[in-house]
């Protein structure tokens, strides 16, 4: 068993699950092609999972669920995704209950907990709404005030499980002047209302995720009583922004499976084609794409992690946090995703030819995570209102209170270490005491240098993360600079050069969370990840986005990452820092002769 405890449950559902490969195991990736070709909800697969009773990670212990931690569920989503992210979407739809674990009072808490888990309950978001999209603020939904409730009025759309749902979360208007505290929030349990005063609206064609139940939900004069509102009136829209916070940073775990089954596929295609007498895998170009791809996944493992720890342990400054692992790793892995395909040739756009053509479905499914819970563009605007007050964070904090600072990203980035309890009330809705992250860079490069002396360290490959870290630093006092002499304003008319600012320091925070993760985890996560050299190459990657290549130190040999890929692939284990087992597949024990060869000559 994996020896860190976060990792238990999605070893144990990958157990029970399967082999993918095998089409007659449960989300085998035939069986999720068929839906797919059908456009039908996987209805079985939910019901294998309610069975399996993993709803009950998704509430809180002190709510009488399983539900401990945020490193522990982004794990177990991984494991749904990189199968189906049709169900894994469809499942994790139950997270929005996060809305009343940390807004609810006892008895609503008690009503959706016992839904969950006695009732197979699951729920959806209402808040968008055609004519205004993100825009919240602008929506037409209204909740009158009458005696001893609510009547809503209004059409939401689109909604994911809006038909099959037994819970929707509603953000209405109970002001009609207007205003941030204009909108209410309400948990409306559809078995508790008038039938007769709500309906579905058609199903959504979609290009990918296409069994998924994406409609809408319509009000007319429907009375809710007042015990179905979350939290006091008008105060929707704060709880809406912080449930963001969390569902946001948490749709990086869909991305990282579609991921790992891209390269897993991927790979498997390079090691077994031949082509012009050797195998595709033998090619310099194809290597070199998904070894740059692994690291890629390495990296987003990373601030994943980070941020899916800092819940914990710096609540504060999530909203910076999760807008970056929102807009950072959705986007490099829907780039991941891409890239490999060229790998696959003609097979990537066919929909049999190629493990019954899950690589095509990936890459349909994939492309809407980053859209999810605010698009790209959404996030950089949320991080970008911040820029200005985490300068000047920064320069306040330089130096002071260091040993608290250390500590923090210690707890943070050290996976070995117990985690406080989760607290939804630290949650801010702007930062505003700066981000430890890319605060903490000095200790960093402190605690880099005093690795010299260890003799177990590459020297060279030491010398890299060092100089590359420096390099890191160099650019996030440039930024610091371009930010104090930019001309912000608040407001949704930002300069596009406001957005590519966000976009460095999204590369920023995730490189300064790669150097963490190694400097906190080198003692126990293998000697592949305590080497480092995965590290020197991730760096020089992010921060060729930065500066041209020629101007950063040469890129070392990656033979060892590519030795590493192999092994994960051949061993049955998930591409990450924390390459924890994954089903065995009865596949891969035919293609034994082939790896070995392979790990030779790399």
């Amino acid at each position: 068993m994996q020896p860190l405890k976060q990792f238990w449950v999605a070893e144990a559902l990958e157990k029970d699950l399967g082999d993918p490969g095998n089409p007659e195991s449960m989300m085998s990736f035939k069986q999720v092609i068929d839906l797919d070709e059908k456009e039908e909800f996987p209805q079985e697969i939910i019901d294998w999972l309610y069975n399996w009773k993993l709803q009950h990670y998704y509430i809180p212990t002190e709510c009488g669920g399983e539900f401990t931690r945020f490193d522990e569920f982004i794990s177990f989503v991984r494991v749904l995704s990189r199968r189906d992210q049709t169900a894994g979407i469809a499942f994790t739809t139950m997270f929005w209950s996060y809305l009343v674990w940390m807004a609810g009072t006892d008895e609503q808490k008690q009503i959706l907990s016992s839904f969950m888990k006695d009732a197979n309950g699951t729920m959806c978001l209402a808040y968008s709404e055609k004519a205004h999209g993100s825009d919240l603020l602008g929506g037409d939904m209204q909740a009158t005030k009458v005696d001893g409730g609510y009547i809503l009025n209004g059409e939401k759309w689109p909604i994911n499980r809006a038909t099959r749902s037994g819970v929707a979360f509603v953000l209405a208007r109970t002001d009609p002047d207007g205003g941030p505290r204009s909108l209410s929030l309400f948990m409306v349990e559809k078995s508790k209302i008038n039938p007769d005063n709500f309906s579905n609206l058609p199903k959504i064609l979609t290009h990918g995720i296409r069994g998924s139940d994406m409609s809408g939900i319509c009000f007319d004069n429907c009375f809710i009583p007042e015990s179905m509102r979350l939290g006091a009136e008008g105060m929707g829209l704060e709880l809406a922004l912080k449930g963001f916070q969390i569902t946001r940073a948490l749709c990086a775990a869909f991305s990282q499976g579609a991921a790992d089954t891209a390269l897993r596929t991927t790979l498997k295609f390079a090691i077994e084609r031949k082509l012009y007498g050797k195998t595709v895998f033998d090619m310099p170009q194809p290597r070199r794409t998904l070894t740059d791809a692994f690291l890629d996944i390495l990296i987003c493992d990373c601030s994943t992690f980070g941020v899916g720890r800092g819940f914990s342990t710096m609540p504060e400054q999530i909203s910076v946090w999760s807008a970056v692992v929102k807009y950072f790793v959705t986007t490099t892995l829907e780039t991941v995703v891409n890239n490999v395909s060229v790998v696959l040739g003609s097979r990537f756009y066919m929909r049999e030819a190629h493990d019954w053509g899950i690589f095509q479905k990936v890459l349909r499914d994939n492309s809407i995570i980053s859209m999810f819970d605010g698009s790209s563009v959404v996030n950089l605007h949320a991080l970008l209102l911040q820029l200005r007050q985490l300068t000047k964070s920064r320069a306040r904090n330089a130096g002071k209170n260091l040993e608290a600072l250390e500590a923090r990203l210690a707890t943070t980035f050290d996976l070995t270490q117990n985690l406080p309890a989760f607290n939804g009330k630290k949650l801010e809705l702007v930062n505003r005491g700066g981000d430890d992250v890319l605060q903490g860079l000095d200790l960093a490069l402190a605690s880099l240098e005093k690795l010299k002396t260890d003799s177990n360290l590459n020297p060279d490959t030491l010398y890299q993360i060092i100089t590359l870290t420096d390099i890191v630093r160099e650019e996030l006092n440039n930024l610091d600079v371009k930010i104090t002499e930019s001309t912000f304003q608040f407001g949704h008319e930002q300069d596009p050069e406001l957005f590519d600012m966000a976009k460095q320091y999204c590369i920023l925070h995730a490189a300064a969370a790669c150097v963490y993760t190694w400097i906190y985890n080198r003692n126990h996560l293998g000697e592949f990840f305590a080497n480092g050299e995965w590290l020197a190459l991730s760096l020089r990657r992010l921060m060729s986005n930065l500066r041209p290549a020629t101007s950063l130190p040469g890129r070392i040999d990656d033979s060892c990452v590519v030795q590493e890929m192999i092994r994960l692939y051949n061993e049955d284990r998930m591409f990450s820092i924390v390459p924890f087992q994954l089903a065995k597949s009865q596949l891969q024990e035919t293609t034994t002769d082939a790896t070995p060869k392979l790990q030779l000559q790399t």
